[in-house]
Protein backbone atom coordinates (compact mmCIF):
# COMPACT_ATOMS: atom_id res chain seq x y z
CA UNK A 1 0.00 0.00 0.00
CA UNK A 2 3.07 2.20 0.48
CA UNK A 3 4.72 1.36 -2.71
CA UNK A 4 0.87 2.62 -4.37
CA UNK A 5 0.78 5.76 -2.08
CA UNK A 6 4.75 6.65 -3.12
CA UNK A 7 3.99 6.09 -6.90
CA UNK A 8 0.51 8.37 -6.83
CA UNK A 9 2.30 10.99 -5.40
CA UNK A 10 5.14 10.81 -8.01
CA UNK A 11 2.68 11.27 -10.88
CA UNK A 12 0.47 13.82 -9.40
CA UNK A 13 4.02 15.93 -9.41
CA UNK A 14 4.94 15.11 -12.32
CA UNK A 15 0.98 15.92 -13.94
CA UNK A 16 1.73 19.22 -11.61
CA UNK A 17 4.99 20.37 -12.72
CA UNK A 18 4.15 20.44 -16.22
CA UNK A 19 2.99 22.91 -17.96
CA UNK A 20 0.66 23.60 -21.34
CA UNK A 21 3.83 25.20 -23.49
CA UNK A 22 6.29 22.55 -22.40
CA UNK A 23 4.15 19.59 -23.37
CA UNK A 24 2.05 20.85 -25.99
CA UNK A 25 4.38 23.58 -27.46
CA UNK A 26 6.91 21.10 -29.69
CA UNK A 27 10.36 21.57 -30.06
CA UNK A 28 12.14 24.15 -28.32
CA UNK A 29 14.38 26.22 -31.06
CA UNK A 30 17.72 27.95 -30.24
CA UNK A 31 15.65 31.44 -30.87
CA UNK A 32 13.78 30.71 -27.93
CA UNK A 33 16.08 29.79 -25.36
CA UNK A 34 18.67 32.93 -25.90
CA UNK A 35 17.66 35.88 -24.34
CA UNK A 36 17.55 39.15 -26.98
CA UNK A 37 20.55 41.49 -26.11
CA UNK A 38 20.36 44.73 -25.46
CA UNK A 39 18.66 46.56 -28.44
CA UNK A 40 17.03 43.91 -30.32
CA UNK A 41 13.52 43.38 -30.01
CA UNK A 42 11.79 40.90 -27.27
CA UNK A 43 10.55 37.51 -28.12
CA UNK A 44 6.73 37.34 -28.10
CA UNK A 45 5.04 35.27 -25.73
CA UNK A 46 2.24 32.37 -26.19
CA UNK A 47 -1.01 33.92 -24.85
CA UNK A 48 -3.05 31.05 -25.23
CA UNK A 49 -0.15 29.04 -23.19
CA UNK A 50 0.01 31.44 -20.66
CA UNK A 51 -3.69 31.58 -19.90
CA UNK A 52 -3.72 28.31 -19.79
CA UNK A 53 -0.96 27.80 -17.29
CA UNK A 54 -2.49 30.31 -14.84
CA UNK A 55 -6.15 28.93 -15.10
CA UNK A 56 -5.05 25.13 -14.57
CA UNK A 57 -1.73 25.27 -12.28
CA UNK A 58 0.29 28.88 -12.03
CA UNK A 59 3.41 27.04 -11.09
CA UNK A 60 3.32 25.88 -14.67
CA UNK A 61 4.52 29.59 -15.89
CA UNK A 62 7.55 29.27 -14.28
CA UNK A 63 8.65 26.17 -15.72
CA UNK A 64 7.64 27.34 -19.33
CA UNK A 65 10.06 30.55 -18.95
CA UNK A 66 12.15 28.73 -17.49
CA UNK A 67 12.95 26.52 -20.00
CA UNK A 68 11.91 29.12 -22.96
CA UNK A 69 8.83 27.21 -24.20
CA UNK A 70 6.62 30.16 -23.61
CA UNK A 71 7.64 31.93 -26.13
CA UNK A 72 6.94 32.13 -30.07
CA UNK A 73 9.17 30.56 -32.37
CA UNK A 74 10.58 32.77 -35.06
Amino acid sequence: MKKLKNVIAIGLVAIMMSSCATVFGGKITASQKTKPQPGEQQREIRVGALIADILLFFPGVIVDFATGAIYKPR
